[in-house]
């Protein structure tokens, strides 16, 4: 007989959903915030971001101020200089003189971090979550949750913030060979032993996490002997995009502009913007190039095949080997190759958890099955006075900066501004030197343009 679950007395003015970086950088921004009772859950036994992705060597594609707190409070006790100063290593990043901090580094700051906070929960699952109302009118939200312990509790809340972050995308024609020599490259590190018995591998997907894969299977190559092909639908293995004046996508400026769009503009910007955010970093396919004209001296000739332009259409077994059917789509013509192992570097999607189903009908969705999202990150709601936050699901309302680290404590700051209805922390405007809208007032230039520097107030 299953266990009755226990109710907690205590109404919280918001419950997280889920504790990747965004949720946990909301945790440490509001633990100084004595009017804003708050909680954390997650299933996990402890942080861990991306572990099956945490390749030695690799680092952030963001610099180390994205981190949980700095963009909106530098003075932070959870930033990243004071989890330095913390573990005695200052004048070890002093000298490292790197923005782009070791991914593995993040990791264990955001577990330190994580540690310090009596608001965050692991081994927590969340399993549904219903609406109450009571008899005095005011309507709260029941969240069941599965301790580790085995036992049921109930948490009420009058906010939700959903940051469970997006779910590893399959591409259909891959679906039902997943396994152990198929898998997408968040299990990357988990079977990364099997694989490189194989003798021969396939890595599907033009990003970086693909890149990182091929990469890391590559500088192995010689010594275990495995073929190693990588194929990618995109038009080439292009970099992802890093000028100074591109970054400005990726402000609070960009994501206002943004947002003010009809729907089918942002559908239409997104679909032309995938170097912003899909592309690979340059200094990765450097040291790709770089091991392919090292191993090619003397005119040798490693056993890898790079392909772009070519989708794989279908996937079947073949004794021992996975055939790949495929077609190019620029010369329209089919190809096949086989591989051992298969691994899907492909990506990335938003999840729609189904803990949310019995709220379902109160949510609003739009005609393509996703979130409408107000600008202040709450969902789209058909009756209530309690909300829900999406973190990291907004990315069709917001623009490519959603899953962006460098935008995090800036949603942070909104949603906590919203939840507690003053300005705990201040928003800036006018962090970027370009315009991306047509402005609504004509900008005069002090004394005809003849002074070389003016004042923004």
């Amino acid at each position: 007989m299953p266990t009755a679950a226990k109710t907690s007395e205590k109404i919280f003015d918001v419950i997280g959903v889920g504790l990747g970086p965004f949720n946990l950088g909301l945790a440490a921004l509001v633990d100084d915030i004595p009017d804003l009772d708050a909680l954390f859950l997650e299933k996990k036994h402890h942080f861990d971001w991306h572990p099956g992705m945490l390749l030695e060597g690799t680092t952030l594609q963001v610099p180390f101020l994205a981190d949980l707190v700095s963009m909106v409070d530098v003075t932070s006790e959870y930033s990243f200089l004071n989890y330095l100063q913390e573990h005695d290593r200052l004048y070890q990043f002093y000298f490292f003189e790197k923005f782009h901090i070791p991914r593995k580094e993040y990791n264990h700051y955001c577990q330190w971090v994580s540690r310090q906070l009596n608001s965050c929960c692991f081994g927590m699952e969340v399993e549904e979550v219903s609406c109450h109302r009571f008899e005095n009118g005011e309507e709260v939200y029941e969240v069941k949750v599965l301790q580790a312990s085995g036992s049921p509790i109930v948490y009420l809340a009058r906010n939700l913030i959903l940051g469970i972050g997006s779910a590893p995308n399959v591409p259909s024609a891959f679906r039902e060979s997943i396994g152990d020599t198929v898998f997408h490259s968040a299990d990357y590190l988990n079977k990364k032993t099997a694989v490189t018995e194989a003798e021969s591998i396939a890595v599907i997907g033009s990003g970086q996490s693909a890149a990182e894969v091929f990469l890391d299977l590559f500088k192995e190559q010689e010594a275990v002997g495995y073929s190693l092909e990588w194929f990618t639908r995109s038009k080439g293995f292009f970099p992802m995009e890093y000028s100074k004046l591109g970054l400005e996508h990726f402000s609070p400026d960009y994501t206002k502009f943004f947002y003010d769009l009809p729907q089918h503009k942002k559908d239409e910007l997104l679909n032309d913007q995938d170097l912003l955010y899909k592309g690979i970093s340059a200094d990765t396919i450097a040291e790709i190039y770089d091991l392919f004209y090292e191993r090619s001296i003397g005119n040798q000739r490693p056993y890898t095949h790079l392909q772009a332009m070519s989708e794989i259409k279908a996937i079947e077994r073949k004794g021992d080997t996975w055939k790949l059917s495929g077609w190019h789509n620029v010369q329209q013509e089919p190809f096949e190759t086989e591989a051992e192992a298969v691994i899907l570097g492909t990506g990335y999607k938003p999840a729609i958890p189904t803990f949310l189903s019995p709220l379902y009908n109160n949510i609003s969705f739009d005609e393509h099955g996703r979130f409408k999202v107000q600008e202040d990150y709450r969902l789209n709601m058909e009756t209530g006075s309690s909300s829900i936050f999406i973190q990291n699901g907004e990315i069709h309302t917001h623009g490519a900066g959603a899953p962006d680290l460098g935008l995090g404590a800036y949603r942070n700051a909104v949603i906590i501004n919203t939840l507690t209805r003053r300005e705990v922390y201040r928003v800036h405007h006018n962090n970027i030197y370009q315009t991306f809208g047509v402005p609504r007032e004509k900008h005069i230039f002090p004394n005809g343009g003849r002074d070389r520097y003016a004042i923004y107030e």
